[in-house]
């Protein structure tokens, strides 16, 4: 048994943000029927190079597990399958931009009468309210006007913007865990409710401390490069032959940093406001130390010191690591037309009902036919009707 077992999800989202939310509740046993543009498909699904025998690497790393159903639902055929695809479903998401359904008469207000225990998902750039609500939302954007650029880079470097869509990936995260919350609170009252994420918010939610410091002094965080506002040592240091990252989180383990690195006790740096204030004077002091052995060294005698360290590794070097497997973070399906596909794995680690990734990403109107037959009952003569119509 998987924990969403049983729950149907119709996916009407493209991109990033709404698809990384349906595969991670498709991973935990929601059934997802992905809605796609007839004879386009997802915009990502012409996102690269790179591809492999056709298909986007980009669509395949947040399809999994999905099923895809190509219909144009702005014809009024495919407005009626739709519909019907609508009354089979527990969980409804979209991100388009707000409105835009409501034109076509399937935003929550008009779907949630006839469907009351519908859970129905929105995710777009600003929200579904509030003045910027008819705007887009683009990730770049939102890590820009979200302030999470402004304390990324070198402090006297450009604003840098994450090396993943991060603005994207954490409002799927959102949405997923307002679907789940949702459909728990329906078991209680019976009845679905609408799930407004705006990448903005999320944005805005992943400030955390560094909010706590802009409200706690008035003074906007500015950029510091690797490292942290609050603690120190909690960077990126320079080994003799490549780079580390040194993590030292209280006083203890500053004190087992300086017996491994040979530092001499001084007054000064005793304790982590000491070093977080004294930091122009014990940054060249680190940075000579830690210039004299290779990183690996370093990394062996923290780690056994108890003190946390580790290398800056690149992609091929962290899905090497025997971690990973042991976590069957990386997975193996089998595509359609690909063969076997490697893929990420589930991170949320369920010890009685786990999740799992055990179907590839479909193909362009995979299921149409078995879903619209199958699931809605329509006859072949009606699909193939419907085909002919270029409904679907």
């Amino acid at each position: 048994m998987t924990p969403l077992q049983g729950i149907t999800v119709l996916d009407l989202t493209r991109v990033l943000s709404g698809p990384y939310c349906t595969m991670l509740l498709a991973d935990m046993g929601a059934r997802v029927i992905k809605v796609e543009q007839r004879g386009k498909g997802d915009d990502t699904r012409g996102w690269g190079p790179p591809f492999l025998n056709g298909e986007s690497a980009y669509f395949l790393s947040i399809n999994r597990n999905k099923e895809s159903v190509a219909l144009d639902f702005k014809h009024p055929a495919g407005r009626e399958v739709l519909e019907r695809l609508i009354a089979k479903a527990d969980v409804l998401v979209e991100n388009f931009r707000p409105g835009t359904l409501a034109r076509l008469g399937f935003d929550y207000a008009t779907v949630s009468p006839r469907h009351p225990r519908l859970v129905y998902c929105s995710i777009s750039g600003f929200g579904q309210t509030g003045p910027r609500r008819p705007e887009p939302g683009y990730d770049a954007i939102m890590q820009a006007e979200g302030g999470l650029m402004s304390i990324t880079g070198a402090a006297d470097g450009p604003p840098f913007r994450l090396g993943v869509a991060i603005a994207d990936i954490v409002s799927g995260m959102f949405a997923a865990q307002g679907i789940t919350t949702a459909l728990f609170a329906r078991e209680r009252t019976g009845r679905g409710q609408a799930v407004d994420i705006a990448m903005l918010d999320s944005v805005a939610a992943l400030l955390s401390y560094q909010a706590g410091i802009y409200f706690a002094t008035g003074s906007a965080p500015s950029r510091m490069g690797n490292r942290h506002p609050t603690i120190v040592p909690y960077e990126t240091f320079a080994a003799s032959d490549g780079d580390f990252v040194i993590a030292v989180g209280n006083d203890e383990q500053w004190r087992r940093f300086c017996i491994v690195t040979g530092l001499e006790p001084d007054e000064r740096f005793a304790t982590n406001r000491q070093r977080v204030t004294g930091y122009p004077e014990l940054k060249p002091i680190l940075d000579a130390r830690l210039l004299t052995r290779p990183r690996a060294d370093w990394i062996a005698r923290l780690r056994a010191a108890g003190v946390p360290s580790g290398s800056v590794r690149d992609l091929h070097e962290v899905f090497s690591d025997p971690q990973l497997a042991a976590r069957d973070m990386i997975a193996e399906v089998q595509h359609s037309s690909l063969g076997t596909l490697r893929t990420l794995g589930t991170p949320v680690k369920l010890s009685d009902t786990p999740g799992v990734v055990d179907a590839a990403p479909p193909t362009l109107g995979q299921h149409t036919d078995s879903v619209l037959t199958t699931d809605l009952g329509f006859s072949s003569r009606e699909v193939d009707d419907l085909r002919a119509k270029e409904v679907v």
